[in-house]
């Protein structure tokens, strides 16, 4: 039996969908904070509530055999909490190691723990793409939170002999995305000129589909255990190639101006948007190739794949 945390959200919900289509286990436990998502006769329904350190996950760790954890207080470009870090760490690392014990405690074998690649870091030089197995170096709450979950998690898995595998995905798009690439894509459907025609960074990104596959990968595969990977496309794509091909996938064509990119950066810190040009402008670049090592994984979507699948259906 398999448990999925936050199976409502993004990610969750294509992953339960992925096991029930593909029956790949003896059944699905969908730990929702309240029953509404309709899914097929094998998967059940448990209602938690709120990710927090006081859940309890007794009923939904019943027969459980592994806990896929995708719930999380994700990233948001604008914060408004009082404290970001406080509510980061509320509920991914307090909440997720709370469960964590009490998966241990039911006799969970595996805890697949969907993290991210701000743990690693916010930026890449040329050349020098995150590995697996670099030192950690988050800059942000949300990237701190995650890596002291990872930190906590490894702790329970030595005390406690409870296998745990970490995925730290990049920015992840497929059907129904929100924040920033389905506003990219707002932008090239109603063909508003963009000043994005001259950035030649690199970033990785990966297609949902290609994260479920990986996720699923490693509910059951031996060399997982215990181990920390990474996960992409396999194909870096600069910001204006990027659009030029969310373009074509739409049908459509990109009107991009070729604006300096230090003109965008200096006008965006006038702005106060510093953030974004960092995400427009930088690099950030993934080296997954333990994860092809260890476990023959390859993404069975190529990067235009996941484009035109991201983009079929959308409004404008």
């Amino acid at each position: 039996m398999i448990l999925v945390t936050g199976a409502t959200g993004f990610v969750g919900s294509a992953l339960v969908r992925r096991l029930a289509e593909d029956r790949t286990c003896k059944g699905v436990v969908a730990a929702v904070r309240h029953k509404a998502e309709l899914w097929s006769d094998w998967v059940q329904q448990i209602e938690v509530g709120d990710l927090l350190s006081f859940t309890d996950w007794s009923t939904a760790l019943q027969d459980v055999d592994v806990v896929v954890h995708c719930a999380a207080r994700v990233h948001v470009m604008q914060d408004d909490a009082t404290d970001p870090l406080f509510a980061y760490r509320e509920v991914n690392l307090r909440g997720t190691l709370d469960l964590a014990r009490q998966a241990a405690q039911a006799g969970v074998h595996r805890f697949v723990f969907v993290s991210s690649i701000k743990v690693n870091g916010e930026v890449t030089q040329p050349g020098q793409p995150f590995t697996a197995d670099d030192v950690p170096s988050p800059l942000e709450p949300y990237g701190i939170s995650k890596l002291e979950a990872e930190q906590g998690l490894r702790d329970i898995e030595a005390h406690t002999g409870m296998e745990v595998v970490i995925i730290r995905p990049p920015l992840v798009y497929g059907p129904g995305v929100k924040a920033n690439f389905a506003v990219m894509k707002r932008w090239v459907a109603r063909g508003i000129p963009l000043p994005l025609g001259s950035i030649h960074n690199a970033r990785s990104m990966v297609a949902l589909d290609n994260l479920v596959d990986l996720l699923v990968t490693c509910l059951k595969h031996q060399a997982a255990a215990g181990q920390t990977f990474l996960v992409s496309d396999g194909e870096d794509v600069s910001t204006t190639e990027l659009l030029r091909r969310t373009a074509q996938a739409m049908g459509k064509k990109a009107l991009l101006l070729s604006v300096p990119t230090f003109v965008l950066e200096s006008a965006a810190i006038l702005l106060g948007k510093r953030d974004v040009a960092k995400r427009l402008c930088g690099s950030l670049q993934i080296d997954m190739g333990k994860t092809r090592r260890l476990l023959g994984w390859t993404p069975p979507l190529s990067l235009d794949q996941g484009l035109k699948k991201a983009v079929e259906g959308m409004s404008p």
